[in-house]
């Protein structure tokens, strides 16, 4: 588990420093974060994110903020960031009580005062084995709960290299989404991660992602209508850097960014961009 500073950053400000993006085609507000099996200790967590959260000043961009941090580290998480910004969970079980050794319910993590909550992220599925059954009943419980729930998706580089990102991501979506209603649909977010780029040092270039994310929002638009397809953020993962982040965030349906081992680096993710 990584401390995760998951980010949806807006097209028109960069999380890592000045945009020359575009405002979003459809307003929609940014979100940020993500961490993962980081850092080691309550300390260094502690130190991560209170230089996060002092970043956040009255001249930060209107966005919103979740910091998806391992259970451990959550309630001294939020004791450090003054309410500045959003302390979420990696992932929990889609079971109230029960046999369910190690497993973190939806109301354990709602009684710390978390907010949101990730499912579905490719290491979830490769490494833990959480099917698509699984992870819409993660997606089903987070919002029955009354949390916000960002739904990761993505394709594995086979996948990729064969053409079937957009299939695979649509499978992943429509599955993942299952009976989740429209009226909840403001309490969710989607994060593209193609699997080949995370932590690789890979990016899909913003014509790649960009074509991604329009067949996401043509599916959503079919699961629902048109006009909540485009209220919902859509960001890209996949070792997003200060490098690639502003053409990234130059295309119309990328709403953000899910960044992972750049957000431990306050330097470039926390501190650069409050100065767009």
């Amino acid at each position: 588990m990584k401390l995760a500073l998951a980010s949806l950053l807006a097209s028109s400000a960069s999380a890592f420093g000045p945009s020359t993006s575009p405002p979003s085609a459809h307003a929609r507000k940014p979100l940020r974060g993500f961490w993962k099996l980081n850092p080691q200790t309550k300390e260094e967590a502690l130190t991560f994110a209170s230089g996060i959260a002092s970043a956040i000043t009255d001249s930060t961009p209107d966005v919103d903020v979740a910091l998806f941090v391992p259970y451990v580290f959550i309630e001294s998480t939020m004791s450090v960031v003054g309410g500045k910004l959003s302390v979420g969970a990696e992932g929990v079980v889609p079971h109230s009580s029960g046999a369910y050794t190690g497993g973190i319910s939806t109301s354990m993590i709602k009684s710390v005062g978390v907010d949101w909550v990730l499912a579905g992220h490719s290491e979830r599925r490769e490494i833990f084995g959480e099917t698509d059954y699984y992870i819409n009943a993660q997606c089903l419980k987070i919002l029955d709960e009354g949390m916000s729930v960002m739904l990761c998706i993505g394709e594995s580089l086979a996948e990729f290299e064969a053409d079937l990102a957009g299939s695979v991501c649509a499978t992943q979506l429509k599955k993942g989404l299952k009976g989740v209603r429209k009226e909840d649909l403001d309490r969710v977010a989607i994060a593209y991660e193609p699997v080949w780029a995370i932590g690789t040092g890979e990016v899909a270039t913003p014509e790649i992602a960009q074509s991604v994310h329009a067949k996401c929002r043509d599916i959503l638009a079919g699961m629902y209508d048109q006009e909540t397809a485009n209220m919902i953020r859509i960001l890209y993962g996949g070792s997003v850097t200060p490098d690639s982040i502003d053409d990234l965030m130059a295309m119309p349906d990328i709403d953000g960014a899910l960044v992972g081992g750049a957000s431990l680096d306050i330097k470039n993710f926390g501190m650069n961009w409050v100065k767009s």
